[in-house]
């Protein structure tokens, strides 16, 4: 930089320290009038630099988060805002830092610049780290997932560094990541550390890493309580893709974008592909449920995002599965939230049942599993076990680990919540009929209980019929489970009235493309290749993978389960070729999506070598 040109800096974070910033250069300059106490020092160093005669010079102005600092009533010197103390003459050039657009706004005007600062990138976040704690090559990973932890935040990287530099040797970059993420209370611990200040910054505002984001929304919550509210809600949720449907609630466009201004304006949030959605960052996630807690604001936030959650997302069923997908990961986060208030609990459990019912319904059956125990310790906790949602969530339980292949602990799942059921609501009510059909279901998937599945079966389908009607949905389950039932016992011709019946009636009642229809097509499929019909299997199965990877994707495990069926049509009908092909796609994905030891996974390989021998022996017999 020149020599000849002065430089002053300038800390804004409150009107006198704008002050104390043009006395200091006032004293530096020696400015004549100075020592005056009635002297307007402001306006003494505005004319000194307004003067062509006293040469270049650059003011910067750090740390301009405020208007009120610059524009409003309470921040006047000698009844004129502090903004009308910025020189605009051609010798001179100010350079504002803010983490507010909009006071950068204001004060640049239509004649200034403005410059986004973008997010460091890794290399750069590397270097910064490599400055302030050296390390080598055999660091180099770990310097790589801290910083990426870390989000290339530079002043998150400087306070770890300054942590790990405090105490090394005992603490390295390794050491510090591992701790950083082992819980969110480290997290916490770590970026709020007192006592690790940066000398080169202005005294006022050496904050810790958290409290550095905590101050910014301090300002907005004096000026902008909604915004701050709103700030306040999304860090109850994933950080990522929050919907504006899920904010917004019942507040007017523009109100909502009022709201948002703000957080948008200091960077605390960022819109998303589309401007549909948005983002928080980690670490100002972080600190804003750290500040929460601290002000006793923590279970307000905490019943507020529990309460939308539950409000806003679908039952799980076919035709929500978009916008359960979207809120997917906002849901999980909400039932994750720590209360002890019996309404949240309970909402957080109905919250749950709606959250397994989808992961079940697109194949995501760990995760369902998962899902429905902590929905029935919820509701055990606070109702016990004579409770409908409890006995609700054993029964959904029973559901899912049927299709883990885990046949004996569905059934006794299923026997425990029929056993709820009768004694909570008596043998005919719904819910008690739903447990019965599910219970025949578990048994028919075990091979010396199919005549007990049977008996189960037609007791809820003639329950059933009466009761809701025989064109009902859940009626037409239980006409699907009778007939698996029955194909066990090899009644093969009465199994496959029940397929057809079940098929006709799924079609008219949910269309051709649901799910349950499509299931209907791969059972009756499956029919007509055990009495031999192998074209007219072929046709079924083919109709029903053709609908599966439309609707539920190409590893959904129904999908799987009509690319296995199909290959065992080719198989029956010595199409080798063909059935070895589709072997080897389902046997793979099986592997993946249900393991190596589900006994669907299990049959599949079994198949898939049973027919490579067949191949291998036909190769021999031309040979001889």
């Amino acid at each position: 930089m020149d020599p000849t040109i002065q430089v002053m800096w300038i800390h804004a974070s409150n009107a006198t320290r704008f002050e104390q910033g043009y006395r200091e250069f006032a004293n530096r300059v020696s400015l004549p009038g100075r020592d005056d106490p009635q002297a307007d020092i402001l306006q003494l160093v505005c004319q000194w630099l307004s003067d062509k005669r006293n040469g270049q010079w650059l003011m910067i102005i750090d740390n301009a988060d405020e208007d009120d600092v610059f524009f409003a009533s309470d921040a006047m010197a000698k009844n004129k805002p502090l903004e009308g103390f910025l020189p605009q003459t051609p010798n001179g050039t100010i350079l504002i830092t803010s983490r507010n657009m909009a006071t950068a706004v204001n004060l640049v005007g239509t004649h200034g610049t403005i410059v986004r600062v973008e997010p460091m990138n890794e290399e750069e976040a590397l270097a910064l780290l490599r400055t302030r704690v050296p390390f080598d090559d055999a660091d180099n990973e770990s310097a790589k997932a801290l910083v990426q932890t870390l989000e290339y935040v530079p002043l998150a990287i400087i306070h770890a560094a300054a942590y790990i530099k405090t105490r090394a040797p005992i603490t390295t970059i390794s050491s510090y990541l591992k701790l950083f993420s082992e819980s969110e209370a480290n997290q916490v611990r770590l970026l709020a550390k007192d006592g690790l200040k940066d000398l080169r910054r202005d005294h006022s505002i050496r904050h810790a890493a958290i409290a550095t984001w905590q101050i910014s929304f301090v300002q907005i919550q004096k000026k902008e309580p909604s915004a701050a509210d709103l700030l306040a809600l999304m860090s109850m949720f994933d950080r990522q893709g929050i919907p504006i449907s899920l904010l917004q609630n019942d507040s007017n466009q523009l109100d909502f974008e009022d709201a948002m201004a703000p957080l948008l304006s200091f960077s605390l949030v960022r819109t998303e592909i589309g401007k549909q959605s948005f983002e928080i960052h980690r670490l100002v996630q972080l600190s804003m449920r750290t500040w929460l807690k601290s002000n006793d604001q923590l279970a307000k936030w905490t019943k507020k995002s529990i309460k939308t959650m539950e409000k806003a997302f679908p039952n799980g069923e076919y035709k929500t599965w978009a916008t359960c997908q979207a809120l997917l990961p906002h849901a999980e986060e909400a039932i994750s939230h720590e209360t002890s208030e019996r309404d949240d609990v309970s909402k957080q459990g109905c919250l749950a049942l709606d959250i397994a019912r989808y992961l079940d319904k697109r194949g995501e059956y760990d995760s369902a599993e998962k899902v429905l125990r902590k929905a029935w310790a919820k509701f055990e906790s606070i109702h016990g076990m004579e409770d409908q949602n409890t006995i609700c969530s054993i029964n959904n339980l029973g559901l899912v680990l049927e299709k883990m292949g885990k046949y004996e602990e569905a059934e006794q799942m299923h026997r425990r919540a029929l056993k709820a059921y009768e004694k909570l609501l008596g043998p005919e009510h719904v819910y008690t009929l739903t447990s019965i059909s599910n219970l025949g279901l578990a048994l028919a998937r075990q091979k010396d209980k199919f005549a007990e599945a049977e008996e189960v079966s037609r007791r809820a389908l003639i329950a059933r019929e009466r009761i809701i009607g025989a064109d009902h949905p859940d009626t037409l389950d239980t006409v699907n489970n009778l007939g698996i039932a029955l194909e066990g016992l090899g009644k093969d011709e009465e199994a496959e009235a029940m397929d057809v019946r079940a098929l006709e009636g799924k079609e008219k009642q949910l269309g051709p493309e649901h799910p349950d229809t499509l299931r209907c097509i791969n059972n009756l499929g499956y029919m007509y290749v055990r009495k031999g019909d192998y074209e007219e299997g072929k046709a079924m199965h083919q109709k029903a993978l053709k609908g599966r990877e439309k609707v539920l994707g190409y590893e959904h495990p129904d999908t799987l389960g009509s690319v296995f069926n199909l290959a065992y049509a080719h198989h029956q009908q010595g199409e080798y070729d063909a059935a070895i092909k589709l072997y080897e796609r389902a046997c793979s994905a099986y592997k993946r999506r249900l393991g190596p030891n589900h006994p669907t996974t299990i049959a599949c390989i079994s198949n898939y070598e049973w027919v490579l021998q067949e191949v291998q022996r036909a190769e021999r017999r031309r040979n001889v």
